[in-house]
């Protein structure tokens, strides 16, 4: 048995579960991919849609600059998709890191 000469503290603060915070984690990782993918279907069925509309004579182009505008307003849906899926990834990648933090700041105190 070993001792230590290291001084309790009665600090009560809490111990997270490792495998609970990764989990979370991995699972934001999982969802930030979902979210991108559901924007990136949105943008894709959007101009496909307009796409048959042209080729079938329902829609009425009256020139360049209409089939712009169009297809930049179908194509919108990708920035709030992007930032979403970047800010997911952000927090999926700063747990550990926090949980690290954590870590190593204990590991200082009781030195």
């Amino acid at each position: 048995m070993t001792e230590t000469n290291e001084k309790q503290t009665g600090f009560l603060g809490i111990y997270f579960d490792r495998s609970a915070v990764l989990r979370i984690s991995h699972l934001s990782d999982i969802f930030a991919w979902i979210v991108l993918v559901y924007h990136l279907g949105q943008v894709v069925i959007s101009l496909g849609v307009y796409v048959l509309q042209i080729a079938r004579g329902l829609l009425f182009i009256g020139g360049f600059t209409d089939v712009i505008q169009q297809v930049w307003w179908y194509l919108q849906p990708i920035v709030p998709g992007l930032w979403y899926f970047v800010g997911i990834q952000a927090v999926s990648k700063l747990l550990p890191i926090f949980m690290d933090i954590e870590d190593n700041t204990r590991r200082a105190a009781r030195k």
